[in-house]
């Protein structure tokens, strides 16, 4: 019996490392985990898709995101044929997102950030998602590994900038009650994880574990 592929993005910034408690049949699945390439500058949020998708080398494979890494696998979607499109902790399109990501968009105040100075997660959560959700994601700190400053620029614009008005009707969606980062009151057509966080990929991975599996084989 072959395996089904699964591919894993993970969100600003961070690493593979996030998807430690991530556990899924050895006999089933075969799990790969694509790290963030560097950006050109200029480079658009689609050309750097194309860039990424091209890391998914098995067909008919399940691709998985988590916060900007689920907006980014939306897009990649567009170059692939997979068997599912699974979000976590994450977006479908402009809608969902807060109004401060609104306010940013149109002040550009983004691109006041001295984002050559982030050094923890703490101050990645201060400069790109404000001072309230700083508290919630300290245990990201350690998972944090791309601190380029190019890519970080570069992302949290995407992120701001992000132009998508419909989601796709392919995308499935974990999210967690009590996300900071992303408030589930904007979320539509979600599968809800109980007093789950912004960063429930680490701290209730079991659970995140069953219910991506639960889509792969039922939904």
């Amino acid at each position: 019996m072959s395996k089904t592929h699964i591919y894993f993005v993970p969100g600003l910034a961070a690493g593979k490392e996030i998807f430690k408690n991530i556990i899924l049949s050895e006999d089933t699945y075969e799990l790969h985990i694509i790290e963030w390439l560097l950006p050109d500058k200029k480079e658009s949020l689609s050309a750097y898709a194309k860039r990424m998708a091209s890391l998914v080398t098995e067909n008919n494979s399940v691709l998985i995101g988590v916060s900007f890494g689920g907006v980014m696998v939306q897009e990649m979607a567009a170059f692939l044929k997979l068997k599912k499109l699974i979000i976590i902790s994450s977006v479908k399109c402009r809608s969902e997102l807060p109004k401060r990501f609104t306010v940013a968009k149109l002040t550009k105040a983004y691109k006041l950030l001295p984002t050559g100075l982030v050094a923890t997660a703490g101050d990645l959560a201060r400069f790109a998602i404000g001072h309230r959700s700083k508290k919630r994601l300290k245990l990201y700190d350690e998972y944090l590994s791309v601190k380029d400053k190019v890519y970080l620029d570069w992302a949290i614009e995407n992120m701001i900038n992000w132009s998508r008005k419909e989601p796709s009707k392919e995308v499935y969606h974990i999210h967690g009650d009590i996300d900071p980062v992303f408030p589930i009151k904007n979320i539509k057509n979600v599968i809800t994880l109980e007093n789950g966080s912004h960063i429930m990929i680490l701290n209730k991975g079991s659970k995140v574990s069953k219910l991506v599996q639960n889509i792969i084989e039922n939904a």
